[in-house]
């Protein structure tokens, strides 16, 4: 069991039918606390029903929300989001909200400081006031975790070396390392090398890449494990990726075999994306029949 700390944005995802709690940092928080972490978030919401919605949702899911915080002025984060024929989803950011103003409470600190791990996304720093919180929170952390999470137009090259260079474990979808890599100068148009020019450029020894359907590559200390997927029917692919890294994280905090933990990862993530919602209810017996089937 490890004792983990989520940052950045909790907010509502709008479907055209309905609206489900969301947001990366939340997402990975939930899973994780779902496989036995002890979990800490901390955001802002807004004074308002969607952010009294947040803030029960988390103490229900028995995550420590000592460190959300309520902003009088801004409203709660909300997303619309919009699927289209393969479970794919689209996403409308509103702006500002909330989360875009996180304080550097004594609160934070001491629970950063208190951590095994700190996951952090990219999308928070699209805001003066977040960014600046979470740059210092990065000094004190111990195990810094960058979910990149490019969402446009809310990010920078600079913004993004900077947080790779600060973390010890980065993990992207393929889509981003690409896109990344080549801000940076790659021209390297093979996965496992764009990895490794990664790797040397920010100097980050873990990194795991994420290819939809066709599951992941991770990357620890020079060497590779694959993945290539689990055959599922998507429903939608909303919070998929946050519950791999969840189920990655969790095995390799527990010092797990890298392949193992991947594998797992990848089981994890195909059932969410099998499944309706960022954070479905997932069973031992579902992830052994995943990865075994």
């Amino acid at each position: 069991m490890s004792d983990i700390t989520c940052f950045g944005e909790v907010l509502w995802d709008e479907f055209p039918e309905h609206k489900k709690i969301g947001g990366a940092p939340l997402n990975v928080g939930i899973r994780l606390n779902s496989l036995g972490n002890n979990v800490s978030v901390i955001s802002r919401i807004g004074a308002d029903a969607d952010g009294r919605g947040i803030y029960e949702y988390i103490k229900e899911n028995g995550i420590n929300g000592n460190g959300l915080q309520v902003d009088d002025t801004l409203k709660t984060g909300t997303v619309k989001v919009v699927l289209n024929s393969k479970g794919s989803a689209a996403y409308d950011i509103m702006f500002p909200r909330a989360w875009d103003q996180i304080e550097l409470s004594s609160t934070a600190q001491k629970t950063v400081k208190d951590s095994d791990a700190f996951i952090y996304g990219s999308l928070v720093a699209r805001n003066e006031k977040s960014k600046e919180t979470l740059y210092k929170l990065l000094k004190i952390a111990s195990y810094k975790i960058f979910d990149v999470n490019l969402r446009e137009p809310y990010y920078t090259k600079e913004i993004l070396e900077y947080l790779m260079h600060q973390a010890d474990f980065v993990k992207f979808n393929d889509d981003e390392i690409y896109e990344i890599s080549e801000m940076l100068g790659s021209k390297s148009v093979s996965l496992e090398h764009t990895i490794q020019f990664i790797a040397e450029s920010t100097n980050t020894d873990a990194i795991c890449v994420t290819k939809g359907k066709h599951g992941a590559v991770l990357y620890i200390k020079g060497v590779f494990y694959h993945n290539s997927g689990y055959h599922i029917e998507v429903v939608d692919t909303v919070g998929a990726g946050d519950s791999f890294l969840a189920g990655l994280i969790d095995k390799l905090l527990k010092k797990k075999n890298p392949q193992d933990a991947v594998d797992f990862a990848c089981a994890i993530g195909a059932i969410v994306a099998s499944k309706a919602g960022a954070n479905p209810e997932i069973s031992q017996e579902e992830v052994v029949v995943m990865m075994t089937s």
